[in-house]
C-alpha cells in the first residue's frame, strides 16, 4: 500500500510528509520528494537533510501527500 501511494507522488510529482523510523530506532518526521521506487526502498530529496536520500519503505510509519493551495487572482 505504502509502495503504490509513494508511486502516485512521485508520478505527481507531489511532495510528501513521512513519520519515518531509522535504522537506529529514531522516529523522525521528514517532507521529501520521492525520484524512483524499487521493491524495498525509495530514493527521495529529503528537505528536513537538504539532499538525496535513500529510504526502506517498511520503516515508514505514515505518509501524507503535502497539498499545497495555490492563490488565484482574479481580476
Amino acid at each position: 500500500m505504502v509502495k503504490g501511494r509513494l508511486l502516485k507522488a512521485m508520478q505527481r510529482k507531489q511532495f510528501v510528509d513521512l513519520m519515518y523510523i531509522s535504522k537506529s530506532g529514531e522516529i523522525t518526521k521528514r517532507r521529501v520528494k520521492v525520484i524512483n521506487v524499487t521493491n524495498e526502498s525509495f530514493h527521495a530529496y529529503c528537505f528536513t537533510k537538504n539532499a538525496n536520500r535513500t529510504f526502506l519503505i517498511e520503516n515508514v510509519l505514515s505518509m501524507l501527500p503535502v497539498i499545497r493551495k495555490e492563490s488565484a487572482v482574479i481580476s
